[in-house]
């Protein structure tokens, strides 16, 4: 037994090795002291600064291949930048990581229309995911005119806070027209034609939306909900991305469970992370939470200065990390199979045959150097 026990443990050494290994020591911690930022406008049909995006890249990092996260703040639709200590702080702490951060404007609706108008209320989730799909599709498509902010376009995924998170929430589960529904019925008995609302501003492009860049794709591989929820938890399928959900039990803004924003009749229902997860397993969705307890729905308002939030990063950057492509079982099998081994020596440094009970260094034609030892 304790044989099979050592074997077993240099088997898991190996394999968390070639793990560490296949990402370079990136995207857990923060290895980079500093970031740089580029602001451009992401969309070719509304030239304004509500479709202008932040791209933070790691300074001095020549990877040409990195994830992506884009972070969208948050403000109930009617307020709020790319400028907020929040999304600086994320995409500044995801960048250090090595990831390529992005921090998004996107469309706002007036506020008095907002807060009067249930229609007005739905219409600005679906102008905001409109926004950002096309922030995705351009990032595709710098990709192909150059790449370059150096992305992996395979891994790109999307999160925010409060009206943010709303707005990747929806991006990532909604997958065709047809999923919103067509007679949605609210707390206070009105009814409303999702599908018919977001044809209307989708035009001939329907769901990718009328911001721009069309022809790339604007699939994203998880999302991200920092005090945030759906419409109705049934958009969540089978075949939907990855959930992080972070939430204070407190929160009377976005309740954990279903309720009207703000408490308030007069504002749309959303439904939190008690019932976003419970879907999300029932579909057998990869999916975690953290939940703050006793806190409300402004942790994230003044960044790392909030120790809740500096917990949120971390623990976003735990969850995307077994999802990146330098983490696939793939990735890893290719690096196995491409790896050819050149010698054994010993700790003489005498090259050698495969033996037991000593240990050997073997040697691999890309560089690497395993110490083993095989117990008979």
């Amino acid at each position: 037994m304790k044989k099979l026990l050592l074997i077993l443990l240099l088997l898991m050494t190996s394999f968390i090795d070639i793990l560490y290994a296949q990402c370079n020591g990136r995207y857990q911690t923060e290895i980079f002291t500093s970031v740089n930022v580029t602001t451009i406008n992401y969309s070719d049909v509304y030239n304004d600064i509500r479709h202008e995006m932040d791209i933070y890249v790691p300074d001095g990092d020549t990877l040409l291949s990195r994830p992506v996260i884009i972070y969208i703040h948050g403000g109930a639709f009617v307020l709020g930048n790319k400028n907020s200590t929040d999304c600086i702080d994320f995409c500044e702490s995801f960048a250090k990581r090595g990831y390529v951060a992005v921090s998004i404007n996107y469309r706002l609706s007036d506020f008095f229309t907002w807060f009067s108008s249930k229609q007005e209320q739905y219409k600005s989730i679906i102008r905001a995911v409109y926004d950002s799909k096309s922030a995705v599709r351009y990032l595709r498509r710098s990709f192909e005119v150059g790449n370059n902010y150096g992305i992996d376009t395979s891994s790109i995924f999307a999160g925010g806070w409060s009206a943010g998170g709303v707005t990747a929430i929806h991006h990532a589960f909604v997958d065709n027209l047809m999923d919103l529904p067509d007679s949605l019925i609210e707390n206070d008995g009105s009814i409303f034609n999702l599908q018919s609302l977001a044809s209307n501003i989708g035009g001939i492009y329907g769901l990718e939306g009328d911001a721009g860049n069309y022809g790339y794709s604007s699939k994203i591989s998880g999302v991200i909900s920092f005090a945030a929820g759906i419409i109705e938890t049934s958009l969540i399928d089978q075949y939907d991305e990855p959930l992080a959900s972070v939430h204070g039990s407190n929160d009377l803004t976005v309740n954990y469970y279903c309720s009207p924003v703000f408490a308030n009749p007069a504002v749309l229902t959303v439904c939190g992370p008690g019932e976003m997860h419970p879907q999300a397993n029932s579909e057998a969705i990869i999916n975690d939470e953290l939940v703050f307890t006793g806190v409300d729905h402004y942790w994230p308002e003044y960044g790392h200065l909030n120790p809740n939030f500096s917990q949120a990063v971390n623990f976003t950057s735990d969850f995307l990390y077994p999802l990146l492509p330098c983490n696939t079982i793939s990735s890893i099998n290719e690096e196995i199979t491409n790896k050819k081994l050149l010698k054994i020596k010993n700790l003489l440094g005498k090259e050698t045959n495969a033996s037991y009970n000593e240990i050997l260094f073997y040697i691999y034609n890309d560089g690497t150097v395993e110490k083993k030892i095989i117990i008979e």
